[in-house]
């Protein structure tokens, strides 16, 4: 008789090979099931040949997400061709990025602090098309921070179509996609209209035969030039030697004249000096002259006084006969005497000085 299999056996073997696959899906998928994972749109102009869905999302070269759609828009325009953009949908891990900005474990998983990419794009947050390798041509996207003025990213975080919910990340031309850009809206046509008229009008220039007569007389010019030069370069050294003379006889009369200054300055010192003395000696002089002031007008009152004596010894003598020789030769001694205090006194008076050096000799 057959066994009947029991129903706890059955239920254990069943939880037993959930919880192996339940593990096994958590180790495929590296923990991503409990990852703060957000999406988000990145519109692209150009060509984006070589992206594939799958291909990394990086931040200054660490992988944060991937690409997870891509899809091509027309945007119809009144009166005007349509315009094709490329939306790139990515798929962001925000958890490495609060994990690189907070130093936390690399392995920790998300939390409601992590900052969304709505939060990154008004911070500045673009994205750019990469090329991952020369040899196969792949591209990834690459993001970063601050490649263009806030403005236009600003303008360009708008959604444009569907996912109202869905961030946008402003999109910047890579260096290639800006070069041709540029060459587009370069006039090709006009440009080289310009530089068939440059070749004409050059082509014209060196056939005018004023051109060739130019540089003739530049020729000659240049002749003369060189010919000029050579004369100035035969003079040159008899002319510096002259120069190197006039310097010496320069120098040296600089020598003489200071020397000259230096004996002038030694000749005024001694008239200084004399000057000085001889505002001594007139010092001197004054203070004799008023010294012998008093004496000049004593000497004077004396010859008055004998003058006085004289013509009264005379006036009295006149009876006396025989004294009257005696008494005459006595007044004219007095009046002598007198004469010479008188002109004692007007030497004196005229000659200060003759106290000390004597009388001058008038010449």
């Amino acid at each position: 008789m057959k066994r009947r299999a029991s129903p706890t056996r059955i239920g254990v073997f069943m939880l037993g090979a959930l919880a192996v696959l339940v593990s096994a899906v958590v180790m495929v998928s590296g923990s991503g099931l409990f990852a703060s994972r957000e999406r988000a749109q990145a519109y692209f102009e150009g060509s984006v040949y070589g992206l594939q869905i799958g291909a990394p999302v990086v931040l200054r070269g660490v992988r944060l997400g991937s690409v997870v759609g891509i899809g091509i828009v027309h945007e119809a325009r009144p009166g005007q061709p349509g315009q094709l953009t490329v939306p790139v949908e990515i798929q962001i891990d925000r958890a490495r990025i609060l994990s690189a900005a907070t130093g936390a474990d690399l392995g920790a998983s998300g939390s409601s602090a992590a900052p969304t990419v709505h939060e990154l794009v008004q911070q500045g947050l673009t994205a750019q098309l990469s090329m991952q390798s020369l040899l196969t041509g792949l591209l990834y996207v690459d993001l970063d921070f601050g490649r263009v003025p806030p403005g236009a990213a600003a303008a360009a975080s708008a959604p444009r179509v569907g996912h109202a919910a869905m961030a946008v990340i402003p999109t910047v031309p890579t260096p290639l996609q800006e070069l041709h850009r540029q060459l587009q809206q370069v006039d090709i046509p006009r440009l080289l209209t310009d530089i068939a008229g440059a070749a004409a009008a050059a082509r014209q220039l060196l056939a005018d035969p004023k051109l060739q007569q130019t540089v003739q007389e530049l020729a000659q010019a240049s002749g003369e030039l060189r010919a000029l030069l050579a004369r100035v370069d035969r003079r040159i050294d008899p002319l510096a030697d002259a120069m190197q003379g006039t310097l010496q006889e320069s120098r040296r009369a600089a020598a003489t004249l200071a020397g000259a200054l230096a004996d002038a300055g030694d000749a005024v010192d001694r008239i200084r000096r004399a000057a000085d003395r001889v505002s001594a000696t007139m010092a001197r002089f004054d203070r004799v002259a008023d010294d012998a002031q008093p004496l000049l007008e004593g000497a004077r009152r004396a010859a008055d006084e004998l003058a006085r004596t004289a013509q009264v010894l005379r006036s009295a003598t006149t009876d006396d006969e025989g004294a009257l020789p005696r008494i005459d030769a006595a007044a004219l001694e007095l009046a002598r005497a007198a004469r010479a205090v008188r002109d004692l006194a007007d030497l004196l008076e005229r000659q200060p000085e003759a106290i000390l050096r004597g009388r001058s000799v008038s010449p």
